[in-house]
């Protein structure tokens, strides 16, 4: 489960989700906004051997409100079977930085991040039973901004 848990996890790296269980962007006039993604979702983990699987995918964060942003940071929360909290985990914008991730985005625009972490999933009756929250704080020169949310789980 743990394996599991910090892939969902390493979705958060990014700093930054084509599902539609993403929050509408709050827009407030003359400010930035912003909406992520994560695509594919579900992620579809692919088998190599064993109990080895790829996960690609990709996450994407755009800017809506017409204002450039910076992203301030980003949280993601892992839920098991039942909705029992597996691990919550958060990264500044000097986190996100030192893993040589962007946080800037210009109005209108968008950045995105190609993942295909290979992981071990001991137990693959997880599959589907496990989804993490990844919420996404950013700025605009005027100051913070709504957050952003979205959903992801995992199927073979």
């Amino acid at each position: 489960m743990k394996h599991l848990t910090i892939l969902l996890l390493a979705a958060t790296l990014a700093a930054c989700a084509t599902g539609t269980q993403s929050t509408p962007p709050t827009t407030t006039p003359g400010r930035g906004a912003i909406t992520i993604q994560i695509a594919p979702n579900p992620i579809v983990a692919t088998a190599v051997s064993g109990d080895t699987y790829d996960f690609p995918f990709e996450v994407i964060v755009r800017e809506t409100g017409g204002r450039a942003v910076d992203i301030q940071r980003v949280t993601a929360t892992v839920r098991g079977p039942g909705g029992f909290a597996l691990g919550n985990e958060s990264w500044d914008a000097a986190k996100i930085r030192s893993m040589g991730f962007g946080l800037s985005i210009p109005a209108n625009g968008e950045l995105r991040y190609r993942f295909a972490p290979r992981k071990s999933v001991p137990d693959d009756r997880l599959f589907g039973s496990v989804n993490a929250e990844l919420r996404v704080e950013a700025n605009d020169d005027a100051g913070p901004i709504p957050t952003a949310t979205t959903s992801v789980t995992i199927t073979r």
